[in-house]
Order: C-alpha cells, then sequence, then structure tokens
C-alpha cells in the first residue's frame, strides 16, 4: 500500500522543484522590449506562485528541516521576505512603476535574480540533504512499523502449518 500511496503522490522535493521550474520558466520568458500587458502577465504569474510556495516552505518544509541545516533555513526565510518585498513593490497600485517604465523591468530583473540564487540554494543543499535525512527517517520507521507484522504473521502460519 505504501509504494501505491508513493507513487500516486509526489515527494515534498519533487514539489518544491517543480515549482522552482515553472517559476524560472516564466521568468525567462519576460522580454523588456514586450508589450505592457504582456510583461504584467509574465510577472504576475510567477509572483502569486512564490507567494503559495513560500507559505508553504515556511509552514511546513523549512519546520521539518530545521534540525538538520537550521543556518541554511535560517537565510532562506529573509530571502523570501525580501522577494514578498519586490512583489509588493510590482503590485502597489499607489506606488508601482508601470510595465512600460524602465524601473518595472529592474524592479522584475531583481526578483528574477533573488529567485535564482535562492532557487539554487535550495536545489543544490537543502533538498538533497531533505531527501537523504528524511527518506532515512521514513525508511527506518517503515521498516520498524512493518516488522512486527511480518512477525506476527510468520507466528501464525507456524501455528497452524
Amino acid at each position: 500500500m505504501h509504494a501505491i500511496v508513493s507513487k500516486l503522490s509526489p515527494h515534498a522535493t519533487d514539489l518544491i522543484r517543480a515549482d522552482h521550474a515553472r517559476v524560472l520558466a516564466t521568468f525567462h520568458r519576460y522580454k523588456s522590449d514586450a508589450q505592457p500587458a504582456t510583461k504584467q502577465a509574465l510577472a504576475g504569474a510567477p509572483c502569486l506562485s512564490l507567494e503559495v510556495h513560500a507559505q508553504i516552505e515556511e509552514e511546513i518544509f523549512y519546520p521539518a528541516m530545521g534540525s538538520v541545516d537550521s543556518p541554511l533555513v535560517g537565510k532562506l526565510i529573509p530571502e523570501h521576505d525580501q522577494m514578498r518585498s519586490r512583489i509588493a513593490a510590482l503590485r502597489n497600485p499607489l506606488h508601482k512603476p508601470e510595465a512600460a517604465d524602465p524601473q518595472y523591468d529592474a524592479t522584475v530583473m531583481e526578483l528574477m535574480g533573488e529567485v535564482i540564487h535562492h532557487v539554487a540554494d535550495e536545489e543544490a543543499i537543502l533538498l538533497p540533504e531533505a531527501e537523504r535525512v528524511h527518506g532515512a527517517r521514513m525508511m527506518t520507521r517503515h521498516k520498524a512499523r512493518a516488522m512486527p507484522k511480518s512477525n506476527l504473521l510468520v507466528q501464525h502460519v507456524r501455528r497452524y502449518a
């Protein structure tokens, strides 16, 4: 049963990598000479994805990883805050630059640079560590839970054989 559930539900690190890939792919389609509406759409979609992604990481993934690499997790949360500030600057109806304004492009490029740096840290260090540590913990727990049942089955077979 565990194997079926494992196959059907994506692993946490797979979800994180998929989010990274989608956001980066959208950012790479952004062109400063595009029409303002196109630029807003290409900047807006990853902004929403980044907000959801950051919330999930901060509520679920980072607490689980805090015991594994606390300094790195401590560094990643302020990076989320910085990204949120850039996103707010792009969305602020009172102060946001128009998509035709070069400042809009500069803000999007700054956000893109921050995201690329953040993704590199997570994918090069944190995600492999999560797979190693939590995978090992899950396997140990799985074996511990499976062993008593298999021992009972052996006892049952021996008793009625």
